[in-house]
């Protein structure tokens, strides 16, 4: 059981950083660019695979166009799109993968935001047919919040596949596709983001020790949701997305 003078401290230390923490102030659009600036910084944007969509309040979506690398992406490239799939403002035209999106949008009314790429190392994990193991610290927010689909299903451009993809990913926030990548579904930019960038640590990690060691050494259940919940906060999330945002704001000059 976890003791109640920890819980104390820490709801103590979320009070303070909840005023103190720099989240910075962008628009929709730009928290959009940004996260793709981030993910090419962090090595999801290899190819045109990919694709980040922010559901509107009036049914729509935020999106960016194909064929428009994540590390040039700019808020104005950021284009609006209806649930067919047409452009209602901007240019160029949606990635047709983002079709298995609307079914998860359709499925959980909890979800604003969807990432979905191929990095490295979460698509090296993904080659194994083994799921994504909780065995350090870093990757509790993942605990009991990260699904498996066992068997890729095709090219995500159907609808089968969308229906697939989001009944395994059922109440999850992140899922692990295999032979494939992964996908995080949640309530914000900032909080999908932080998890897509995570998840790739996290799937380095794992391979790593694997190689290592060959066994992994999971972490104590109880512990982890301790952990989860803490590190999967409003204030870390936002503060994590502000810290990755200001460091692709540097490089850019």
């Amino acid at each position: 059981m976890i003791d109640s003078a920890k819980e104390d401290v820490s709801s103590q230390a979320l009070r303070r950083m909840s005023g103190a923490l720099d989240y910075g102030n962008w628009t929709p659009r730009e928290k959009i660019a940004l996260s793709c600036n981030i993910l090419a910084a962090e090595g999801h944007s290899e190819t045109l695979a990919g694709q980040i969509t922010l559901r509107q309040p009036d049914g729509t979506f935020l999106t960016t166009p194909l064929a428009q690398g994540f590390d040039e992406l700019d808020a104005d490239a950021v284009i609006r799109i209806n649930d067919k799939l047409e452009v209602l403002e901007g240019r160029g035209v949606p990635n047709p993968a983002i079709r298995f999106h609307l079914w998860v949008y359709a499925r959980r009314s909890d979800v604003n935001c969807i990432i979905h790429t191929h990095p490295q190392y979460v698509s090296t994990l993904s080659m194994t047919g083994q799921p994504l193991v909780v065995a350090h610290m870093d990757a509790t927010p993942f605990h009991d919040d990260c699904a498996f689909l066992a068997e890729w299903p095709g090219l995500p451009i159907a609808d089968q596949e969308g229906e697939i993809i989001s009944a395994a990913l059922g109440d999850k926030r992140t899922i692990l596709l295999v032979n494939h990548g992964f996908l995080a579904a949640t309530s914000s930019v900032e909080e999908s983001l932080y998890l897509s960038v995570l998840i790739e640590r996290a799937a380095r990690n794992q391979l790593q020790a694997m190689a290592a060691y060959g066994t992994l050494k999971e972490l104590d259940p109880a512990l982890a949701k301790e952990s989860h919940d803490f590190l999967l906060s409003p204030s870390i999330v936002k503060a994590s997305f502000a810290m990755f945002a200001r460091r692709v704001l540097r490089q850019r000059g």
